[in-house]
């Protein structure tokens, strides 16, 4: 299936020249390997690719022992792919092959040896892998500079419309969102879109599976095997934190059931405290399982200098994987459930899932998550609730930070985005309230249809 990320790797084989490996992050089961090989495939004339999830340690072993010898080191891994590579025909031109390190977190001296790797010149190297800043993937190994990094997310709603056939609606939402015009006739089908996307979710064998069959049952399935295998490295890898790890991913959907969606510590143990919890939600995001919104102290730039650690809110990475995650697998295989998604019919819990696809849709579009919590005993004008807070690229001295509501419901109120824009006036540019409506704009306020989330 077609893939954004795609260009992205074009663009750094005919720019970089092999000055740099490029390095692939993102959860498992996202299509990293797929696309990888696609592009392997069809922009180099050969290519090797080493998958360190499955390679025997006669292979491993060959960075510990050549690592000083990459003419040996290379040699052998040739023969051991069992592919011809062709050296790259001077300093600064296109490689004519690649070698790929699949899930190098399993190799952590393959990675290491990038450095001396990409100064001989001749391949181009690209890595994939998750939990790559655990201290277990990191340890004893020098991190290479020459190594460019990248995030991969599951598939965004673009993407997901690219799948179904439809390559023309986003680039309309694109030009409306840009006017600030109604999307009129054609909201209903791009909300029709997007609430299959929210029920699918971005896996791509689960949106495979949609295209080809259309069987939410089947969908389901999928996304609850994935569920498993998440589980398994829960406790094959998280080093000691297990338990911890364990303990929060399975109580995420209880969390976010919540009014204010913060994830409360005592729910797990009554005298639990960050401090003690901090790696295992590390662990949950590096393996890009959850996205985390960390609560700043104040809307104003730099959001990072503002952020107050001890108070998050825990969404899941892929919106899909939530739903099947909260709900009774009985009500899904009677597809009660997802009936009621796609028809804006299910009267609890879909504001969980809204505000879980709009953290998804605002990380895969390169935000850092933020939310704003104010409470005061003694003024009411000071107690409020932002979901999400995001910065403008370019760095102002003011007018800088957008506060975000997100409303799943048809009938809502503004209150805390009213209080917020009063106290904080100087320090806030464009408001957005997110709905399932169309695009209007009132009060200041700009109302956008929750498809348009990719575009903030």
């Amino acid at each position: 299936m077609k893939r954004k990320i795609y260009q992205q790797l074009l663009d750094w084989k005919r720019n970089r020249h092999g000055e740099v490996a490029i390095l692939i992050e993102g959860a498992r089961r996202i299509g990293k390997s797929y696309i990888v090989e696609q592009f392997a495939k069809e922009e180099y004339e050969s290519y090797l690719l080493i998958d360190f999830a499955r390679a025997s340690k006669n292979v491993t072993e060959l960075f510990d022992h050549y690592l000083d010898d990459i003419d040996t080191l290379l040699s052998r891994l040739e023969m051991y792919g069992q592919k011809r590579l062709m050296r790259r025909p001077n300093k600064g031109a296109e490689a004519r092959s690649l070698i790929i390190f699949d899930e190098v977190q399993f190799c952590p001296r393959a990675r290491s040896a990038i450095k001396s790797l990409v100064a001989d010149g001749r391949y181009d190297y690209i890595e994939t892998g998750s939990l790559i800043s655990i201290k277990k993937n990191v340890k004893d190994i020098l991190l290479p500079s020459e190594e460019h990094s990248i995030e991969m997310f599951p598939m965004d709603f673009e993407e997901f419309m690219w799948a179904l056939g439809n390559e023309m609606l986003m680039p309309f939402i694109s030009r409306q969102f840009e006017r600030l015009e109604p999307m009129n006739g054609l909201h209903r089908k791009a909300m029709d879109y997007f609430r299959q996307y929210m029920i699918v979710g971005g896996m791509p064998q689960a949106v495979e599976a949609y295209v080809n069959k259309r069987d939410l049952y089947e969908v389901d399935e999928i996304k609850r095997d994935i569920l498993s295998i998440y589980r398994n490295d829960i406790r094959k890898y998280a080093d000691n934190q297990e338990t911890k790890v364990s303990a929060i991913f399975e109580e995420i959907p209880g969390q976010l059931q919540k009014h204010e969606k913060k994830f409360r510590l005592s729910d797990l143990k009554s005298e639990a405290r960050m401090r003690d919890y901090s790696e295992a939600f590390f662990w949950l995001e590096d393996a890009r399982i959850v996205n985390c919104c960390y609560n700043s102290s104040e809307p104003s730039i730099g959001l990072r200098l503002n952020e107050e650690r001890t108070t998050l809110k825990c969404y899941m990475g892929d919106t899909g994987l939530l739903i099947s995650h909260a709900f009774d697998d009985r009500a899904i295989a009677k597809n009660e459930l997802y009936q009621k998604l796609m028809t804006d019919k299910l009267e609890i819990n879909e504001g969980m899932i809204v505000e879980n696809i709009v953290a998804q849709m605002l990380r895969a579009a390169g935000h850092r998550l933020f939310f704003f919590s104010k409470y005061s005993a003694e003024s009411a004008s000071d107690r409020m609730e932002i979901d999400f807070l995001i910065s403008k690229s370019r760095i102002t001295s003011r007018h800088n930070i957008s506060a975000i509501e997100v409303k799943s419901g048809k009938q809502y109120t503004t209150t805390s985005l009213n209080k917020c824009i009063a106290k904080y006036a100087n320090q806030m540019s464009t408001p957005y309230v997110l709905h399932a409506k169309d695009l209007k704009v009132e009060n200041g306020i700009v109302y956008l249809p929750l498809y348009m989330t990719p575009l903030l």
